[in-house]
């Protein structure tokens, strides 16, 4: 397909991953839609085990083997169906186009090799060179992400360097080739708040340098509100929620989206106790009927309980859709 200015740097339609396991089957994602475009910053949040790394790893079609399986839908870069494509054909599509940023640098950098060794595999796959050269692109790379002194930086080994500038490293790995996108999963989890919010702004800067797209999977509202254009709120592995930013925060239409905003702690103003969401997810082949988020919702009805809601336009123009019964008393 020739790409249009139209066309969404991604499109995901109707995706349904399945896991099978000796008791059966289950859907950590089921039926997702979602479009980024370029210089766009798309947050997934929900709750751990809401199905948001699940998606993250079907998008660049990494999903354990023998164990998931994207079951249908569609998964499209600027018009290219990558589900169609061979196992050798999606290794060049990984790193030079979509790459991603893991949420423990511990575990994603390897002890036994330098930074500058890690960073020049990427090279190495996508735009083999001379040594010398892979070595400069390389510190280029630790430049780019803000490492101090990336000369001396390339030549070190993972554990010598603190968290946040692991966490650099495996940015500096991510945009190394220039992705189109970046699919960032946690990536500020195991980060103190100013490293954090110094990594945040980092992600920002090298998205109005390139005009890439960032997917960023959290669980944080505060981070979605700062960092994002649009949300899409995933709940027992379906998308109960989605629009801009904007629309979300100022009228949330789904009353997991309502009561995760309203679990960000406040700064000031409020006295007492945090607020909680009562209760637990579903376990993942615990049969149900109706809205999965019923048990836990403390507006449900007995329509809820008895029947799965669809996706519903709560604002009448298309740009914000929610799963719940309740867009249709609105």
């Amino acid at each position: 397909m020739t790409q249009t200015q139209d066309t969404p740097l991604l499109e995901v339609k109707d995706l349904r991953v399945e896991i099978s396991t000796k008791a059966g089957s289950f859907y950590p994602v089921n039926g997702h839609n979602f479009t980024l475009n370029k210089g766009e910053t798309l947050g997934i949040v929900g709750e751990s085990g809401s199905g948001k790394s699940m998606t993250a790893t079907s998008l660049v079609r990494l999903l354990p083997k023998h164990a998931a399986k994207v079951k249908s839908g569609s998964i499209k870069l600027e018009g290219r169906e990558l589900l169609d494509l061979s196992e050798a054909e999606m290794r060049k599509v990984r790193g030079s186009e979509i790459a991603m940023i893991l949420q423990d640098p511990q575990t994603s950098l390897n002890p036994s090799f330098t930074v500058g060794e890690q960073i020049s595999e990427a090279f190495r796959l996508h735009a083999p060179g001379p040594k010398k050269t892979m070595r400069a692109r390389a510190i280029d790379a630790l430049r780019k992400v803000k490492v101090a002194a990336p000369e001396h930086r390339v030549d070190c080994y993972p554990n010598e360097l603190s968290g946040g500038m692991r966490q650099r490293v495996v940015g500096a790995i991510a945009i190394s080739c220039e992705p189109k996108i970046i699919i960032a999963d946690e990536p500020t989890t195991s980060l103190d708040v100013t490293v954090q919010a110094q990594y945040l702004r980092l992600l920002k800067e090298l998205q109005d340098d390139t005009g890439m797209g960032i997917i960023f999977i959290t669980h944080d509202f505060g981070i979605v509100a700062n960092l994002c254009h649009k949300i899409v709120v995933m709940y027992f592995g379906r998308i109960v929620e989605s629009g801009s930013v904007e629309r979300i925060f100022a009228n949330p239409a789904h009353p997991y989206t309502e009561a995760l905003i309203g679990a960000v702690p406040k700064l000031r103003g409020h006295k007492g106790r945090l607020t909680t969401i009562k209760g637990q997810p579903p376990a993942p082949m615990e049969p149900l009927q109706g809205c999965p988020f019923a048990p836990r919702c403390e507006k449900a009805d007995s329509r809820c309980f008895a029947e799965l809601p669809p996706t519903l336009d709560a604002d009448g123009d298309g740009e914000h859709l929610a799963s719940c019964w309740r867009v249709l008393d609105q």
